[in-house]
């Protein structure tokens, strides 16, 4: 079966054509720009959850948890989250990118499958992957948030992978001492859009260190398609890199990775791509 066919069932968030001209005519240059202090004070004033997280800490896994969520506490969230861009393909992007996971780890050869989760926030994407494989599988995550852990731990527990999921706490840039000897699936979703090239570069060489000819690596591409940067970078304080799948697919070609397969979800916002190591570890 063909990568492409791995993913035609699931079901995606769309945003229909109405709303498409009413976002890019309307709503979008409302967001981007209306003045910062007179959103904050709106966000403030309706009690928004999703901005206090990013001003906490921009892209953080609990703003990532929000978007997440269907039904959050506050209304001013339900608006934001149900029908903004951002949110809805980060939603498609977890069904996406699990789904790809879920299908490399019955690939690989012996299991139980060795993965390795890097920016790994609480772990949602990687339980969804584990529980949908088949085969077995085992995860180390790597995050630097020791919080996103607590809540991890409780997620994994919930889903009966206490004992599957290893959780470290430390910075993704320096992963040298975070890797195990052995690594068949590496996880770089939500990551490389906030990372500098030489920051991703330096990952890359080091996977290319303990991933055996054959193993992947899953990451992401994020495009100014969403339509609201300013309003991220203004009112949010969220400051993100765009790069083509072809930019970071230049980036890990470099350090011995290549058959490169991209899939895209249907908001046009993230492209999530598999790579398989070439040559590799012993």
């Amino acid at each position: 079966m063909a990568m492409k066919d791995w993913i035609i069932d699931l079901e995606f968030e769309r945003i229909s054509a109405p709303i498409k001209v009413l976002k890019k005519c309307i709503i979008n240059p409302l967001a981007n720009y209306l003045p910062a202090g007179l959103l904050k004070a709106w966000l403030r004033a309706g009690k928004s959850e999703l901005a206090l997280e990013n001003w906490k800490d921009p892209g953080g896994w609990r703003s990532m948890v929000i978007s997440y969520n269907a039904d959050p506490k506050q209304s001013i969230d339900r608006m934001l989250i149900k029908s903004g861009a951002i949110p809805m393909a980060l939603r498609n992007r977890r069904k996406l990118a699990a789904r790809l996971m879920a299908r490399l780890i019955d690939l690989v050869p012996t299991p139980p499958a060795q993965v390795l989760c890097l920016g790994a926030g609480p772990g949602h994407i990687v339980s969804d992957a584990m529980l949908e494989a088949r085969h077995d599988s085992r995860a180390t995550l790597v995050d630097i948030s020791s919080d996103a852990f607590d809540y991890g731990r409780q997620l994994a527990e919930d889903k009966g992978l206490t004992e599957r999921m290893t959780f470290i706490q430390g910075d993704v840039r320096d992963v040298h001492d975070q890797l195990p000897p052995h690594v068949d699936l590496v996880k770089m979703i939500g990551i490389c859009e906030y990372l500098e090239t030489p920051q991703i570069a330096a990952i890359a060489e080091s996977l290319a260190e303990v991933m055996p000819a054959g193993s992947s690596v899953v990451f992401n591409s994020i495009s100014p398609l969403h339509g609201t940067d300013r309003f991220f970078r203004r009112v949010l304080g969220l400051n993100m890199i765009y790069r083509t799948p072809a930019d970071l697919q230049a980036i890990f070609a470099a350090h011995g990775f290549g058959e490169f397969e991209t899939f895209a979800e249907p908001l046009g916002v993230y492209n999530v791509v598999v790579a398989k190591r070439l040559g590799g570890a012993e």
